[in-house]
């Protein structure tokens, strides 16, 4: 699974991956220098992390159980899912959602130097 979820980020419009704290797979959207986190695997183990679009979705899906609060983004509407509790399909459109989310937010030049969605 982690794989197609990798395949799947790394396959979005104008996104990246580094390798950063430790070896968690994050991924981001932009130019380098201005580049926003989209998704990051690995951070905890068989978990991925995500940006809502908003902040009462990430507390309704938390309070529903269906996530966790980010460990390491306690803000901004970041959640956690359980690779092993959650279905392909639903994670794919938690990135998507996060990718779109994190994009809106760069700057407007940003956003249309970025190839189109």
């Amino acid at each position: 699974m982690r794989s197609a979820l990798d395949d799947h980020a790394a396959s979005l419009p104008g996104a990246f991956m580094v390798v950063q704290w430790g070896d968690a797979h994050v991924y981001k959207v932009g130019p380098p220098e201005k580049a926003k986190v989209f998704a990051i695997l690995g951070l905890q183990a068989n978990r991925v992390t995500v940006k809502c679009q908003d902040v009462d979705t990430a507390d309704f899906l938390i309070e529903i159980g269906a996530a966790e609060r980010a460990k390491y983004l306690p803000r901004g509407g970041w959640v956690s899912f359980d690779l092993n509790d959650t279905a392909l399909d639903d994670l794919l459109v938690r990135i998507d959602t996060s990718y779109d989310t994190v994009r809106a937010g760069l700057a407007k030049a940003v956003q249309a130097a970025l190839p189109p969605r």
